[in-house]
């Protein structure tokens, strides 16, 4: 076993762990929740804040079975397709986690995190609970990292071998336009930019850092599949624009689809205290483009890996 292979393996073990208490804490709080001994998150009602900390829950339980599917021998006889989607989901969210949660930290970002449910500065909350939720998706970030290639290395190893200019050139698909585009304008909400927001006083440090980095992601994929499709440069090897078109890809898919029907229903009900400083059809569009653009791009790069392999 190759010493790359060892280094995915162990890391793979260790996402899962790292992830464990953040699965356990989310449980204690529906539990703790619907028994009466643990109070609801701020600005949320009962029923709201069960429902979303159930939804993290699966997603959590998802995602340690996936980082175990990354280093069992069961993660290579099941079909590959649900374990790409959902490492790709759960890498799309944690790229972002991951340079955030130090920007933050070191900018002493003042909103709440992104994807958690709650303020981690409530008081409500113990500081140890918050120093494992952050635990959790920086571990998980970190073994995804490095166990995600190694798996899809040994499942498929000839897509990653040669360099762009080995496969065919075609056309530049249009989720890359989309994706940039849908990138441009994050990149402007985080330069400053006012159009299209509708609360300027919500504008927070970490929605800045948010929002430039989902931006980066955005045009990163977007070039990355523009790359693959154009077969240019000819001598950069694949494995680099195949790895920032899956990250930045699962990206715009993963947050935007989390965000999309949080979106919805604060246009829907409006509740009281809950205002995003983005004008909510804006973002609604926004996040409908991304979604769309994220799966599309993933398409594109999956049909370049089976070109690569009949080639």
């Amino acid at each position: 076993m190759e010493r790359w292979d060892r280094v995915g393996r162990r890391a793979a073990y260790g996402a899962a762990l790292a992830l464990l208490p953040y699965l356990l804490i989310k449980v204690s709080w529906v539990v703790g929740s619907l028994m009466g001994l643990l109070p609801v998150g701020h600005g949320f009602g009962m029923a709201e804040w069960v429902v979303l900390n159930t939804v993290t829950v699966g997603m959590a339980a998802i995602g340690i079975a996936s980082a175990l599917a990354l280093v069992r021998p069961w993660g290579m006889r099941i079909p590959g397709a649900p374990v790409v989607f959902c490492v790709w989901v759960g890498s799309g969210f944690l790229v972002s986690i991951l340079p955030f949660g130090v920007l933050g930290a070191l900018l002493d970002a003042g909103g709440s995190s992104p994807g958690e449910a709650g303020n981690p500065a409530d008081p409500a909350m113990p500081v140890w609970e918050g120093v494992l939720l952050q635990f959790g998706f920086l571990g998980m970030g970190l073994g995804l990292t490095l166990a995600v290639p190694a798996y899809l290395r040994r499942r498929w190893p000839a897509s990653f071998a040669g360099r762009v200019g080995d496969g065919p050139r075609t056309a530049l698909p249009w989720a890359a336009v989309v994706g940039a585009a849908v990138g441009l304008c994050w990149l402007y909400w985080a330069a400053g930019g006012t159009v299209g927001i509708a609360h300027p006083a919500q504008r927070v440090t970490d929605w800045y850092v948010l929002g430039a980095v989902s931006g980066f992601w955005a045009l990163a994929c977007s070039a990355a599949v523009g790359i693959i499709t154009r077969a240019r440069p000819a001598r950069l090897p694949r494995a680099v624009p195949l790895m920032f078109g899956w990250v930045g890809s699962g990206s715009l898919f993963a947050w935007s689809g989390w965000k999309l029907p949080v979106t919805l229903y604060l246009a829907w009900a409006d509740p009281v205290g809950a205002r995003p400083p983005e004008h909510l059809a804006v973002a609604v569009v926004l996040h409908l483009c991304a979604v769309v653009a994220g799966a599309a791009m993933l398409r594109t790069l999956v049909r370049s890996h089976r070109r690569q392999d009949s080639s």
